[in-house]
């Protein structure tokens, strides 16, 4: 009887240790997907990038650009006036300029980058989204028809006047419309360096999609799928 006890006991234990290490690679797993899931946190102060090395990739969609010596930083490093002016421009009254480490060294391994958008009366910024970046606007002026729509297509969307704020989860649809009527000037932040952009109607039409199923999908005939490709991707209606 004593020995079957032992046994008995040894046994419950070891079911015992194998639920903890379970638990414990299920919760390790989890803490590593997060930790994937946004840009790595910094191991210096700053890295301003050698511009005498290439990239070097860290992760999938993340560029990280060799530092060079803490010593030769400037206070220039940190500093950028490169959004003063709007940018250029689109067909649908949007303008934007965005800035990551490429063209504004100090941001570099920071895991963050911002955006400036102008939109001219009527201009729209149409539905996109980041799959790598939550983004937070703020209304510099104008008045701007702003919202996203979650995944139950629920849409989450008001009239937002000048220093009003409002944030984007990530991955999640979103769009500005300027209502006013004078120009609008709007400022993106991200919690990425790299929040990655697509575009929904270029993703949908300009992508090369199968045109049958883009016909059964949106209820268009060939002609205004083809329409619509000529306006996305001018090169596949070749």
């Amino acid at each position: 009887m004593t020995q079957i006890k032992s046994s008995s006991s040894s046994t419950q234990a070891m079911y015992q240790n194998l639920i903890t290490i379970w638990f414990l690679v299920i919760i390790f797993s989890f803490q590593c997907t997060i930790t994937l899931a946004s840009d790595p946190d910094p191991v210096q102060d700053y890295c301003i990038p050698n511009p005498k090395f290439g990239a070097i990739k860290t992760i999938s969609h993340l560029m990280i650009l060799p530092c060079k010596n803490s010593t030769e930083a400037t206070t220039d490093d940190f500093v950028f006036s490169g959004m003063k002016l709007s940018g250029n421009f689109t067909d649908t009254g949007l303008a934007t300029i965005s800035v990551n480490p490429t063209i504004f060294p100090g941001l570099n391994t920071l895991g963050m980058s911002f955006a400036r958008a102008d939109l001219k009366v009527g201009g729209i910024n149409p539905p996109h989204f980041h799959p790598r970046a939550t983004e937070i606007v703020y209304i510099v002026q104008g008045s701007v028809y702003s919202g996203f729509v979650d995944s139950t297509n629920r849409v989450f969307a008001r009239i937002l006047e000048q220093g009003e704020v409002m944030v984007y989860p990530r991955g999640l649809v979103h769009f500005q419309m300027n209502v006013g009527k004078k120009p609008a000037t709007i400022f993106g932040s991200f919690n990425s360096q790299s929040p990655g952009l697509q575009k929904i109607p270029a993703a949908v039409f300009g992508s090369g999609i199968n045109e049958e199923l883009l016909e059964k999908a949106f209820g268009l005939s060939p002609k205004q799928i083809g329409k619509m490709r000529r306006k996305f991707n001018p090169e596949m209606s070749n």
